[in-house]
This record gives structure tokens, sequence and C-alpha cells, in this order.
């Protein structure tokens, strides 16, 4: 008989989560809207939970991998179940969200880990061929996907036309393609943590029947979460509205929502001077976001004749090429010590602050 070691919140909160689902067709009371929120968060980290316990099974760097891609595919569920519900009027949500997404990875989730780490334990180090690989290749995408639009012609506005958004769409895909065959295949040792371990410090290997119940559990919260975000729209746009602050910062909101769990698995391996496998989760994840969403929003876009807004404001612009510019710096010497930290999160409170008062 196989016996399976789960962790029970770990199953009870997708279960709450669908209850939550049920009973928002019931009643739309106000103490039931912060309910939902609160459980689609608990399935965030529910459906991370399962992805890391996966990932722990196949092993470094296809867990990073994995972890990534499980986080995106949230990310892609809830933007283009907001752009199908919220047609044109949308119609610069992606864009939002995947450079809010790019910032929080490069400069919060970056600078908290390095001063973290830096402050535990002096100085670490890790892979450079790796990480300047996937510097380079985030940087391309980001450019072309997020600047380039402001300086086309064919169409007016910070956008594309229908076949300049089908072929950046196929761009975006081969280059995220090539980043994971170098990632998992051609390259995975520039990618490896010293012991080559996901979790080093795990005392517990997963047996393939864990393995196979955290992968369907993952699916079912991952459902859960796009289906609660979908309903919560409507709330979290109004609130934004009430507040009259920025639009932008309803992709804000949604981006730290999805990144939050990933957030505090790559700053627990900061912690445990694993900067490698927090580098391969930050990065990894940035390249999923560009890389998967823009052809998926792309592809609604194309489908349904609307047009999406693509291309970032100076003010961003500036911003994501100071992101990129200093990024490349603080990581490009295979070390890190806080103060590159610091500098990252600087620059993560001048974009929040910015956002909110442009």
């Amino acid at each position: 008989m196989l016996r399976v070691r789960l962790v029970p919140w770990t199953w009870l909160v997708p279960l709450v989560g669908w209850a939550m689902l049920a009973a928002a067709k019931l009643s739309h009371h106000p103490v039931l809207l912060v309910l939902e929120g609160v459980s689609m968060i608990g399935c965030v980290l529910a459906a991370v939970h399962h992805a890391e316990v996966v990932a722990h099974k196949v092993g470094e760097p296809f867990g990073t991998l994995l972890l990534a891609l499980a986080v995106t595919i949230i990310e892609v569920a809830l933007i283009v179940s907001l752009m199908l519900s919220g047609g044109e009027a949308t119609a610069s949500l992606a864009r939002d969200t995947v450079f809010a997404s790019v910032m929080i990875i490069l400069n919060g989730m970056v600078g908290i880990c390095l001063l973290v780490g830096g402050i535990r334990h002096g100085e670490q180090s890790f892979g450079l061929y790796g990480v300047n690989a996937t510097l380079a290749a985030l940087a391309a995408i980001s450019v072309i996907t997020l600047v380039l639009p402001n300086a086309t012609v064919t169409t007016p506005g910070p956008s594309y036309s229908m076949s300049q958004l089908g072929f950046v769409a196929v761009a975006s895909l081969l280059l995220y393609a090539a980043f994971v065959l170098v990632q998992t295949v051609r390259h995975r040792d520039y990618f490896l943590p010293d012991g080559g371990s996901f979790h080093a410090a795990a005392d517990h290997t997963p047996s393939g029947a864990e393995t196979a119940v955290s992968a369907g559990l993952m699916v079912v919260s991952l459902v859960a979460v796009v289906l609660l975000a979908k309903m919560l729209a409507p709330s979290i746009e109004a609130g934004v509205d009430r507040a009259n602050a920025p639009k932008a910062l309803v992709g804000v909101i949604i981006a730290v929502i999805v990144l939050l769990p990933e957030s505090i698995a790559a700053l627990k391996a900061a912690r445990a001077n694993r900067l490698q496998t927090s580098l391969n989760l930050a990065l990894g994840s940035a390249m999923a976001s560009i890389g998967l969403t823009i052809p998926a929003v792309a592809a609604i876009s194309i489908a349904t004749g609307w047009t999406l807004v693509l291309g970032l404001d100076l003010r961003e612009t500036i911003l994501l090429g100071l992101s990129l510019l200093v990024s490349t710096l603080s990581l490009g010497t295979g070390r890190t010590i806080g103060l590159q930290g610091m500098i990252h999160l600087v620059i993560f409170g001048v974009y929040l602050f910015t956002t909110a008062i442009p």
C-alpha cells in the first residue's frame, strides 16, 4: 500500500479556496471578498509548495525551472482571464504586470536576497556564466517587447501592428526556449549550485506517489487561484479607482500576489547561502514572465483584433534600463555583498513611489 505524506495545510487550503468560489456564487458580502483574497494567497502558497515537492524530486536546475513555470502559469492565466472579461479597456494590463514582475524580481527579489545574504554571510558566490547568459537574454527580450514598440511607425502609439506583434511573440518564445535548452541540457552545469541539489537541507526525498499527488494538487491550486483572481479583479480595480491611483497599480498588485511565494523561496535559499538557487529562481521567473506572457496576450490580441499596448513611458523605460544596467554590474563578478542588495532595493523603492505618484 502506498503511503503519501502531506502537510495538512497544503491540501486543506485549496479546498477552502474552492469553497470560497462556491460561496461567492451565493453572496457578495465585503467580508466574503476579504476571505476570498486570503484564500487566493493561500492557494498560491500551496501551489508553489507542491511545485517545490515535484522540483525536489526532479532536481536542479529543473526544480527552479518548474517553480518559475508554475508561478508564470498563474500570472498568464490571471492576465488572460482579466483581458477576456475586461475587453479593450485592459489593453495595457499585460504591459503593466510584466513590467511590474521584472522590477519586483530584478530589484525587490534580488535586492533582498543579496542584502540578507550579505548581512548573514558577508560575501556570497554563484556561477557567473549562467547568470550572465540569463541577463543577456532578459535584456534582449525586455527591450524588444517593452521598449521597441515606442519606436515603430506602422501603427500610432506604444503598440505593434498585428504582423509585428506576431513576429515579436515568436521571437519571445524562441528566446525563452533557447534559455530553457541552455539551462536544462546544453550547459546545465552553469546553473547548478554547489552540491547540485535543490534543497541542500532537505531531510526527505519525496516518493513517486507523493510527487504525483503534489502534481495533482498543484493543478487544483492553480485553477482555484485563476478563478478567485478573476472574481476579485473588479474589486481590485474599483479599489484603485476609489484611491485615485494610477491604473498601473493593478498590474503591480497582481505581480506582488503572484511573486510573493517565490520571493520567500528565493530568500530562504539566500539565507542558507545558496545564492545560485536564489538567482535561478529570480532570473528564471523574469524570463518566463516575459517569454510566456507576451506570446499568450499577443495571441488574444490577434484573435480578437484588440490593440495591445506594450511600450513603456519614458519614466518606466529609464527605470528598466537602470535596473538592467545595475543587475549586469552587481552580478558581473560572481560575488556579491550587502551593498549591492541595498542598491537594488533603493531602485525598487523609487519604482514603487513613482508608480503611486508619477
